[in-house]
């Protein structure tokens, strides 16, 4: 069913926007004054500072049910400073930041803690915010589930069937809400908050998936942002959303597996697998072969084995972070010998149900997937082609293909309508949020932004996986609002 033209009208009016001209929300529609309180919860900081909002479920329904979303907050060091509010804005989707002003927050440079409030938050859906579940079986929570690896033959049959089998139980357990949780309706969210705020506008700092929500807000409400970072950027294709993040994992792991490759064949390093980055590239490959036909069992492991998948699944959050290396490293040394290492902690099950739904609901709900099986199977087939290292991964069928729901309205259109005040910054070799999807963001906001390419490996740039030009660059930014007059490379 294809979103009518009133609903559309319906949540433009309560999202502030009509003919694309902001609507100022006035005194009768302005959100209560927030009532903070002590945070639950140990190792923050206390300072830091949590309260509730209440906001529509459905914008099209504003005076209909209404759901919760968790805030949080550490006001400026310095008052006489204050320049406003600072959202930190999670990636995911499915992930918090609700913790961010005690966590990552801490890490921002002194001015920039000085001239902002930071405000954190769990999305809606999220716990402790009102939240979903699906109720997925355990093996549906498998990482090599959420990513949707096909069998080593190539087929696309048993992702299709666990599509059915997992969209199935969102239907039955996610109740009302699950339809109602939207990259667009996140950004109605955040300006939601920014008037509970009491901010005329606000600044942001997006990481990842929160690129994609912060350059909704910024089209939604252009007129509403300050100074924007976004950090590890997200294609925005207006069509496809999030199955065109997922199809870059093919080349962002051909963009990084080299370092891995180079790190692992390096004389000295006690994971050494190989004695160049050459070996390491086939001999990974062979082990996958070999694993996906005789794999090994791993008691206490989701799956309860080392299979093809689950190597090349490590092998992906392992390029996230050169942190992260060794754990692949290792992996392969056991493999090579037979063995596995003892199999990895994994968050209580109720967080991860919860944070697959929400994944789930806004993967689908941002956009429509196709239903037919050939469009996978031929995408897949291409795809191994290619990138054997991803083994048609990225152009799988996540379980959008059997979503029981359409859209509500498009996709995010980004554009290039509106203030110049946004920055973006990007590592060179990130497998997630690859230069190849940022330079099409970069493209679509034209004059409204500057890039910094970061020469630098690992997801997330900022303070994280960068290095100090970049910081530097960022910081000076949000302190001070000065931005690199053109493009910037940062070696």
């Amino acid at each position: 069913m294809k979103p009518t033209t009133k609903r559309l009208a319906l949540i433009a009016a309560a999202s502030g926007i009509v003919l694309g001209a902001l609507t100022p929300l006035t005194a009768t529609a302005a959100e209560p004054a927030l009532d903070w309180k002590q945070c639950a919860g140990s190792a923050l900081d206390p300072r830091q500072q949590c309260a509730t909002l209440e906001v529509p479920m459905d914008y099209a329904d504003p005076g209909g049910r209404k759901i919760e979303i968790a805030v949080s907050r550490i006001p400026s060091e310095n008052p006489g400073a204050r320049r406003g509010a600072l959202f930190l804005i999670p990636g995911g989707p499915g992930g918090t930041s609700l913790n961010d002003p005690s966590g990552k927050g801490q890490k921002l440079p002194q001015e920039v803690r000085d001239a902002y409030d930071l405000i954190g938050f769990a999305p809606r859906g999220l716990a402790p915010s009102t939240s979903v579940s699906c109720g997925l079986e355990h093996a549906d929570l498998a990482p090599t589930r959420s990513r949707p690896w096909p069998t080593p033959d190539g087929s696309v049959a048993e992702n299709m069937a666990t599509a059915q089998r997992m969209s199935d139980a969102c239907a039955r357990n996610g109740g009302e809400l699950i339809r109602h949780i939207s990259t667009k309706n996140n950004a109605r969210d955040l300006d939601r908050l920014r008037v509970a705020l009491g901010e005329r506008r606000v600044s942001a700092w997006g990481v990842s998936y929160g690129t994609y929500v912060g350059a909704a807000y910024a089209e939604m409400f252009p007129r509403r942002t300050d100074r924007f970072v976004l950090d590890s950027n997200d294609n925005p294709d207006p069509v496809r959303a999030e199955r065109a993040w997922l199809q870059v994992y093919e080349v962002g792991v051909e963009d990084n597996f080299p370092e891995f490759a180079k790190w692992a064949s390096a004389s000295g390093n006690p994971d050494r697998v190989a004695a160049t980055p050459a070996e390491v590239r086939g001999l990974f490959l062979r082990l996958a072969a070999r694993l996906d036909r005789e794999p090994i069992p791993w008691p206490g492991a989701n799956p309860a084995e080392l299979n093809g998948n689950v190597l090349r699944q490590t092998m992906l959050d392992s390029l996230y972070d050169t942190d992260n290396y060794p754990t692949l490293a290792k992996l392969m040394l056991s493999a090579q010998q037979g063995t596995v290492p003892t199999a990895p902690a994994a968050p209580p099950e109720a967080v991860l149900q919860n944070g697959a739904a929400v994944g789930a609901a806004t993967i689908c709900n941002d956009a429509a997937w196709p239903k037919d099986a050939a469009v996978y199977e031929k995408g897949v087939a291409e795809s191994r082609a290619k990138y054997p290292l991803t083994a048609g991964m990225p152009r799988n069928a996540m379980l959008c293909a059997a979503w029981p729901y359409a859209p509500q309205e498009p996709p995010v259109r980004v554009t290039d309508r509106g203030p110049s005040n946004i920055l973006l910054v990007q590592n060179e070799r990130d497998v997630a949020t690859p230069v190849s999807g940022a330079l099409k963001l970069r493209a679509a906001l034209g004059r409204r932004a500057v890039m910094v390419t970061v020469d630098a490996t690992g997801h997330g740039s900022y303070l994280r996986n960068g290095n100090a030009c970049g910081d530097e660059t960022v910081s000076r930014f949000l302190a001070t609002g000065e931005r690199p007059a053109v493009d910037t490379y940062c070696r």
